[in-house]
């Protein structure tokens, strides 16, 4: 057993803690591991007017305040319109770290975003345990995911088409375009599957992926990471696909969270031959023209990528339509006021046996 052991009654179990298990009456102890993905219980300090919201296991969004006990995992982040934040060398009850995104995600803040204020102090309390051993009251550190990730997965698609949407940055329309697209295959009588591959814990995008029509959907913490690098993102990304392809789907749509140029490792799963391979096609979701040419000629030139199709707010009218079809020569379509057109352009793309919509 371990020593000092307590109960804790937490009211709000984060999204990232969601393969553990928890109850809302948790075990914790004071012998915590400073590693990402341990789950911390803590005791949130301070209220905010924006960026107060905490998703749950649940999928549902809280509003969180002082005095709230939250469960998250100990993370990094290095976001651009976000925190950025690191893990702790060392980890005791009593310190105080911050909540570094709305999926759970804790550690020392780095540096902030103007728009989002500053992030929530919490208290830490202890490490959640979780008691492994049936029959036995031995508890171990609660970590996030039900799997481990294997750094030397291989590829399998097993013929299945796979459809990759990038973007020039955070907040750039991926999921959206994502979700108009399995949306628009489903009407067409396509099985979907999908993943998202890179990026801060947060099970939103792939909830609404669900929504959407998806029939399977997986991300990067069901396999123990709470925060995607260029170390483990080619593996996450072999793994979630060629998992979902043993369900044979007509097609997997997965989304890079991130930009291309960010820190999630979304360059270095673009690089690898075997994954571009594999891809049938690629969208790229741009904020303006400008981040449309330059993603359309990093992914022409540094990875050999010919993008189907140009989506996000650099599409928001007919002007950014036309500049990016006459200057980049590559279809574009908006994924909100044009959804059914993109996702038709798509299919056509990768050559899918799709039925005709009336």
């Amino acid at each position: 057993m371990v020593a000092n052991m307590r109960s804790v009654v937490v009211d709000k179990l984060a999204s990232v803690t969601q393969a553990c298990g928890l109850s809302h009456e948790v075990r914790i102890a004071p012998d915590i591991p400073a590693e990402e993905g341990v789950v911390v219980v803590v005791e949130v300090l301070t209220n905010k007017s924006t960026y107060n919201t905490l998703e749950l296991t649940s999928g549902r969004m809280a509003k969180v305040g002082k005095g709230d006990v939250v469960a998250g995992a100990l993370g990094h982040r290095r976001a651009l319109f976000g925190y950025s934040g690191h893990v702790p060398a060392s980890i005791q009850p009593g310190d105080i770290i911050q909540m570094l995104n709305i999926g759970g995600v804790l550690g020392i803040c780095d540096s902030i975003n103007p728009d989002k204020g500053k992030p929530f102090d919490c208290r830490v309390l202890g490490v959640a345990l979780n008691f492994p051993y049936l029959g036995e009251r031995i508890g171990v550190p609660a970590r996030a995911g039900a799997k481990t990730l294997d750094l030397n997965a291989p590829l399998d698609t097993r013929g299945v088409p796979v459809v990759a949407l990038a973007g020039t940055c955070m907040e750039a329309g991926k999921t959206a375009a994502a979700c108009a697209v399995i949306a628009r295959m489903r009407h067409r009588g396509l099985t979907v599957d999908a993943f998202k591959a890179t990026g801060v814990s947060l099970r939103r995008d792939i909830l609404a992926m669900e929504d959407a029509g998806a029939r399977h959907c997986a991300i990067f913490t069901d396999l123990g990471v709470v925060t995607t690098t260029r170390v483990n993102g080619p593996a996450l990304t072999r793994t979630m696909l060629s998992a979902l392809a043993v369900g044979k789907p007509d097609v997997v749509v997965f989304e890079l969270g991130d930009g291309i140029l960010g820190t999630y490792g979304v360059d270095a799963i673009l690089e690898c031959p075997d994954i571009r391979s594999a891809l049938s096609g690629v969208i790229l979701s741009a904020n303006d023209p400008v981040a449309a040419w330059g993603g359309v000629k990093l992914l022409r030139e540094r990875f050999a990528i010919e993008p189907c199709v140009v989506t996000g707010p650099a599409t928001d009218n007919q002007v950014g339509v036309e500049i990016i079809t006459t200057q980049m020569n590559v279809p574009a379509f908006n994924a909100l006021s044009n959804g059914a057109a993109l996702g038709d352009c798509v299919i056509e793309a990768l050559g899918l046996k799709a039925t005709a919509v009336q």
